[in-house]
C-alpha cells in the first residue's frame, strides 16, 4: 500500500528556491497587470470578473515552465481563443449544461489539436463559457474577445518581458529541423542518435508529451556527456594542457603577433598583462582587420577555464568547430595554459587505448 502511495507523486525535476519564487513572482505580476489594464481598457460596468480562473492556470504554465511547448504564444492564444470559441458555440448550440459542459471540453481538445495550439487552461476556458454564470451567457461571442483573448494578450505579454528579463529564454525558440539544413551537420551530430530517431521514438511511444523534442536531445547529450564521465573517470585540464605558451602583451605590434603566429604554427596567440593575467586572444582574423598595435586588434571573446576542469566539459565546446581552444588559468585570472583540440583528441585516444589494454587484460 505504501509503495502503491508513493507512485502517486511524482518525480520532479530539483528546482532551486530562486526559481521557484521566479516563477510565483512572474505570476504576480502577470495577472496583476492583466487585472489592472482589463480594468482600464475594458471596465466593468456588466458584472463579468476582470480575470476568468483559466488565466491562473496559463500563468502557471508561463512563469513556471515557459519552456513547454504548452506555454508558446500561439499555444496560449490560440488554445484560449478556440476553447472559448467552441465553449460558446455548444453554450448556444446545447440548452441544457449538463450535455454542453463535457461537450464543450471534448469540442476545444479536438480544436486545439488540429490548430496545433493544445493548452490546458484551454479546458477550463470552455467550461467557463458554458457554466460561467449568467453575465458570460449573455456576452455570447464577445465572451471570446473580452475577457478571454484581452486576458490573454496581456498576460502573454507580460509573460515575454517578464521571463526574458530574468534570463529565461520566451518564447522557446525551435532550431531549423536537420531534414531542412544545407550542408553537413555539425560534427556533434554526424555519430550516435539523430533528431529523426527521436522524432520516430515519440512517434512509436504514441502519447503527447510535455516536452520539446529539441529540449530531449539537449537532455539526451547530457546523458551521454555523464555517462561518458561515469565510464571513463575524470581527466582534468591540468594533465593535458599546453603549459608552454607563447604569448604577447597588448602594447606589442600586429606585425609581431604576426611574426609570432607563423614561426609557432598557430592559430591564435593569448594576449596578457605585465602580471600574465589573461585579457584577449589575436589571430589571423583580428590581424586581417587591424593594423598596429594587439590592444586595439584584440578579441575579448575567450573561451576560459580552470585547471580542475575535467576534460568531458570541453567536449561539447571544442566539437562544435566554432572553438579550437579554451584557454586555462587560475584562480587570479593569470594564464597557466592552453588546451587545443589536438590536446583534447589525443587525451581521449590514450583513454580508449588504456581502456582496450585493461579490458583485453581482463579477459
Amino acid at each position: 500500500m505504501k509503495q502503491w502511495l508513493l507512485a502517486l507523486i511524482p518525480h520532479q525535476p530539483p528546482a532551486s528556491f530562486a526559481e521557484r519564487a521566479r516563477a510565483a513572482v512572474g505570476a504576480l505580476f502577470g495577472l496583476a497587470l492583466a487585472s489592472v489594464v482589463t480594468l482600464l481598457v475594458a471596465g466593468r460596468t456588466d458584472g463579468m470578473a476582470l480575470l476568468i480562473a483559466p488565466m491562473g492556470a496559463s500563468a502557471v504554465l508561463l512563469f513556471a515552465v515557459p519552456a513547454s511547448p504548452l506555454a508558446q504564444p500561439w499555444s496560449m492564444l490560440g488554445g484560449n481563443a478556440v476553447s472559448a470559441i467552441m465553449g460558446v458555440s455548444c453554450a448556444l448550440l446545447i440548452a441544457d449544461p449538463l450535455w454542453a459542459a463535457p461537450a464543450a471540453v471534448a469540442a476545444a481538445i479536438a480544436a486545439m489539436s488540429l490548430l496545433r495550439c493544445m493548452h490546458p487552461p484551454g479546458g477550463a476556458v470552455a467550461l467557463t463559457a458554458v457554466i460561467g454564470g449568467p453575465g458570460i451567457l449573455a456576452a455570447g461571442y464577445g465572451f471570446v474577445l473580452n475577457p478571454v483573448l484581452l486576458n490573454s494578450a496581456l498576460l502573454l505579454g507580460a509573460a515575454l518581458a517578464y521571463n526574458n528579463l530574468t534570463r529565461r529564454p520566451y518564447p522557446h525558440v525551435t532550431p531549423v529541423p536537420a531534414a531542412h539544413r544545407t550542408g553537413d551537420p555539425p560534427a556533434q551530430d554526424r555519430v550516435g542518435y539523430t533528431p529523426a530517431d527521436i522524432d520516430e521514438a515519440l512517434k512509436h511511444f504514441g502519447q503527447l508529451l510535455d516536452v520539446d523534442r529539441d529540449d530531449l536531445d539537449a537532455l539526451f547529450r547530457e546523458v551521454e556527456a555523464q555517462a561518458h564521465r561515469r565510464l571513463h573517470g575524470e581527466i582534468a585540464c591540468s594533465a593535458i594542457m599546453s603549459r608552454d605558451v607563447v604569448t604577447v602583451s597588448p602594447d606589442s605590434t600586429t606585425a609581431l603577433a604576426l611574426a609570432l603566429l607563423r614561426a609557432h604554427a598557430l592559430n591564435v596567440l593569448p594576449v596578457v598583462d605585465a602580471e600574465g593575467r589573461l585579457v584577449g586572444r589575436i589571430g589571423y582574423a583580428e590581424l586581417a582587420e587591424s593594423t598596429g598595435d594587439v590592444l586595439h586588434a584584440m578579441s575579448h571573446h575567450i573561451e576560459r577555464t580552470a585547471p580542475e576542469t575535467a576534460i568531458d566539459r570541453l567536449l561539447p565546446l571544442l566539437s562544435r568547430g566554432h572553438v579550437h581552444e579554451v584557454m586555462i588559468e587560475d584562480g587570479t585570472g593569470r594564464l597557466v595554459g592552453v588546451v587545443t583540440q589536438t590536446d583534447l583528441l589525443a587525451a581521449l585516444y590514450r583513454s580508449h587505448v588504456v581502456e582496450a589494454v585493461a579490458g583485453s587484460t581482463r579477459r
